[in-house]
């Protein structure tokens, strides 16, 4: 019987404090009078819950489980929820606060909200991550609800996670509720085109901001970082879209051809070698770090937090970076970027086709009618387009980067929100 030690905190930037940061200064062009900036500075709710499992070797176990909501000013919370040994409650802070500010973006009427349990899901049997997953609905299934808080699948869960989240809570309420969470398998009323969404998305925010800085697409290159759900379907689109991608990479290292990579062969090669490129032979391998450095137009950080920094921004030779991951820039980082000319599409929009069609999915369930894949994809890309474009006047409208753009337009939809309901 073991309690889990709290994981440290990561050799990096507090991730709280970085989206404080860039936060403050869009507040400070906005005007944002002291009330509302308190009121958005701190979340409206934090649960953490005790959660005792017991393990395939009878033993039991206590795992620490949290739920963040940030905002329920424009509508119920969203946001996944992740199983790793990293989680702790700054980083769930400020990914809550990050979905406020997505969802603000795309003008989709959601809060923001994020949830996790510290937990290795790779040293687990799916019995043992399934009586997690239905402990931690449980304990729970006060907050959640398709009109209060929608959770959805994050690092370390998919599809077969939501659907036990769904079942519990159906239990719970004597009846099914499928709009209770997103990102559920389409047997349960998943939708089409959610898998591919949050790299469709990169793919659409990449082709507006080439078309602004006047990139030719089919004689641009491209670099993404990360090959996993988000980095193999950005690299595909954009290819499929005449974008040359000549390096990718994931946890073995990067592969670079200048000629060009098949993404089609290397998915393939990687679904053959237990999910890792290592050993691909249609590329040359460098290390992980220098795909970063590559001389290419467009870099798609797509992998993990807090790898572009203060240390390694310099290196950077792209015209444009597009945030496919959450938080791949440092804040200490922006003003380098900015100061070198380089355009960049911040995570809260660059990534934000994920939660625009998991807004579709909720949308579905309640209409109890699904749309098919041509729907899906074309509302998507309408839906990121527009807001593309409405942070990138409003980056030449106030003469700040695409990030700060990007939390004026959220904060000042959110704080107008709160004004028109008379505040609480």
């Amino acid at each position: 019987m073991g309690y889990i030690e709290p994981a440290p905190l990561k050799d990096r930037e507090n991730p709280f404090e970085a989206m404080m940061s860039r936060f403050k200064i869009a507040s400070e062009y906005l005007g944002l009078d002291e009330e509302i900036y308190n009121v958005l500075k701190n979340p409206t709710k934090q649960v953490i819950v005790s959660l005792p499992i017991t393990m395939d070797d009878g033993s039991i176990r206590v795992f620490e489980g949290y739920r963040v909501i940030h905002s329920n000013i424009l509508g119920p919370s969203k946001g996944g929820i992740r199983f790793d040994m990293g989680v702790n409650l700054d980083e769930v802070k400020a990914l809550a606060a990050w979905m406020t500010w997505k969802c603000a973006v795309v003008d989709i009427p959601y809060g923001g909200a994020k949830g996790g349990i510290r937990c290795n899901p790779r040293e687990m049997s799916s019995g043992e991550i399934e009586r997690l997953m239905r402990s931690y609905t449980t304990a729970l299934v006060e907050i959640f609800g398709p009109d209060r808080d929608i959770p959805a699948p994050d690092m370390g869960t998919g599809p077969r996670e939501m659907a036990w989240l769904m079942d519990s809570y159906s239990r719970a309420n004597g009846m099914t509720v499928n709009a209770v969470v997103t990102g559920k398998p389409l047997v349960l009323g998943g939708s089409l085109g959610r898998t591919e969404a949050t790299g469709r998305g990169v793919m659409v925010s990449a082709l507006a901001a080439m078309e602004k800085l006047k990139i030719n697409p089919y004689r641009a290159t491209c670099a993404v970082q990360g090959f996993g759900n988000v980095g193999y379907w950005a690299a595909r689109l954009l290819s499929e879209r005449g974008v040359k991608v000549i390096a990718i990479s994931d946890l073995s290292g990067a592969y670079y051809n200048e000629k060009g990579i098949d993404i089609e062969a290397a998915v393939q090669y990687r679904d053959n070698h237990n999910g890792s490129l290592d050993g691909f032979p249609m590329a040359d391998k460098i290390p992980g770090e220098e795909i970063l450095h590559v001389k290419v137009d467009v870099l798609v950080p797509a992998a993990t937090e807090d790898v572009i920094t203060a240390q390694n921004v310099d290196k950077i030779q792209a015209k444009l970076i597009v945030e496919g991951a959450n938080g791949p820039t440092s804040s200490k980082a922006d003003k380098i970027i900015a100061d070198k000319g380089i355009m960049v599409v911040p995570d809260i929009l660059a990534n934000a086709g994920g939660v625009t069609v998991s807004y579709f999915e909720w949308v579905q369930n309640r209409l109890g009618y699904k749309w098919t894949e041509e729907r899906v994809n074309r509302r998507s890309d309408r839906i990121m387009k527009d807001a593309f474009n409405k942070v990138y006047n409003t980056s030449v409208e106030y003469n700040v980067p695409m990030r700060i753009a990007a939390y004026i337009v959220a904060i000042d939809k959110v704080a107008k929100t709160y004004k028109y309901r008379g505040g609480f």
